[in-house]
């Protein structure tokens, strides 16, 4: 099986790779339009700023190649956030494969501090990508910015109110929080993920 991560300049693709390599599956980092269409399974790992990486694409016209991605589609953290339709970070404009917006932790609403740091809790899984994962499993997170709830949820977390943990549309699945940080449960996970 091959597998694309897609290279934009966004941290935290090692551990992506590691997490891979530890279900015996070996990845090639990429920003090559023809090495990204022709993968089994694409990943799109992030963590970073949502202006400078939709930056990045665009200039590249990987947002295009991204929209046209016909295989199962995996974005992580700020992955999935740029599959929104727009981020208040920076005021950016993203990828609209979803069409929630991201919107930034509001400490003085939430009453907690941002960005969230740590495990927390996912519930309401409706979807194949968690076949075999318990209600209320715990995945690590790190994010000051969140996707609101939509019609393309299909796992919810809370952090002072409930946002979209987890959003998929047609073959493009995201998950807010780092599976590959996330122990067995992000395992099972990206496992579920590559046998779509």
């Amino acid at each position: 099986m091959k597998i694309a991560i897609i290279k934009y300049n966004a941290g935290n693709v090692k551990s992506v790779e590691i997490a891979l390599e530890r279900l015996g599956v070996s990845s090639l980092l990429t920003d090559t339009a023809e090495e990204i269409l022709s993968a089994d399974r694409v990943i799109f790992p992030g963590v970073g700023e949502a202006s400078s990486a939709m930056r990045y694409l665009k200039e590249r016209s990987l947002d295009q190649v991204i929209r046209g991605v016909k295989q199962p589609f995996l974005g992580i953290c700020l992955g999935m956030q740029l599959m929104c339709q727009y981020s208040e970070e920076n005021n950016t404009d993203c990828l609209g494969i979803f069409s929630e917006e991201v919107k930034k932790f509001n400490p003085d609403v939430i009453q907690l501090k941002s960005p969230q740091i740590g495990w927390n809790n996912i519930f309401d899984l409706t979807s194949p990508i968690f076949a075999g994962v318990a209600e209320n499993s715990y995945g690590y997170f790190v994010h000051g910015y969140y996707a609101h709830l939509g019609m393309h949820t299909i796992a919810k977390a809370a952090y002072g109110m409930n946002y979209s943990a987890a959003l998929s549309r047609d073959n493009f699945y995201g998950v807010q929080f780092h599976p590959e940080k996330s122990a067995e449960v992000g395992s099972k996970i990206i496992q579920n993920f590559l046998d779509l």
